[in-house]
């Protein structure tokens, strides 16, 4: 049985390996069975509890008569995702808060003339989407710039839990421009002017104000 749950523990390390790594992308579907077992030297059987302990993961999911496909890769993200459900809106930008800050004070403090071009260009789209009134645009774009300025802060650690959370985030960034705390196109026009100036502290400023404005203390 030891020998048996070995063989299961590296087959499911060796599958992961490949979806976290990319090279079984978001979407796409894995080989099938029989390539499976050729490709890792195992039975049908070790294949199909290690692939079924991916989907229970939330990395894979089968699809009835179409195979099994690559769900997610990240366990940290299917887990996140599953806590943050049925959070409420107030958690969310609280835990936005907490990141966003912070994102912004470092990217205040490393960025660099390419950074500070990038995040002119995802400001200028996110005007434009807003002035355009095109709603999935306006969370693309908006998400795009809260994203570009998270990667400014050069710290692997925080962009790593920032893209985890990416879809809450989105949903929230969604659900505040349907709402009446919807910011207008030129919200964040001080933020990264801060950021480009290398003013940290107003960065910080400008990022807990509008976060400040979107849930207000209570």
């Amino acid at each position: 049985m030891a020998r048996r749950t070995g063989l299961i523990d590296s087959a499911v390390e060796q599958l992961s390996s490949r979806i976290v790594s990319g090279e079984w992308g978001v979407g796409t579907r894995i080989p099938p069975e029989p390539a499976l077992v050729e490709l890792l030297g195992v039975g049908r059987n070790t294949v199909r509890e290690a692939v079924q302990s991916l989907v229970h993961a939330g990395l894979l999911e089968r699809r009835q008569g179409s195979g099994t496909y690559v769900l997610s890769s990240s366990e940290m993200a299917v887990s996140m995702s599953r806590q943050i459900a049925e959070a409420r809106q107030r958690d969310v930008v609280e835990v936005r808060r907490a990141l966003e800050v912070e994102a912004a004070r470092l990217a205040a403090r490393r960025r660099t003339a390419t950074d500070a071009a990038t995040l002119v260009s995802r400001r200028d789209a996110r005007s434009a989407a807003y002035l355009a009134g095109d709603l999935d645009q306006m969370v693309e774009t908006d998400l795009a710039l809260h994203r570009a300025i998270v990667e400014t802060a050069a710290n692997p650690v925080l962009l790593s839990l920032y893209e985890n959370l990416i879809d809450a985030i989105g949903d929230n960034i969604r659900f505040n421009f349907i709402g009446e705390d919807a910011h207008g196109h030129d919200a964040h026009d001080g933020l990264i002017d801060a950021i480009v100036a290398g003013n940290d502290a107003r960065a910080v400023d400008e990022t807990s104000t509008y976060l400040s404005d979107l849930v207000p203390d209570q």
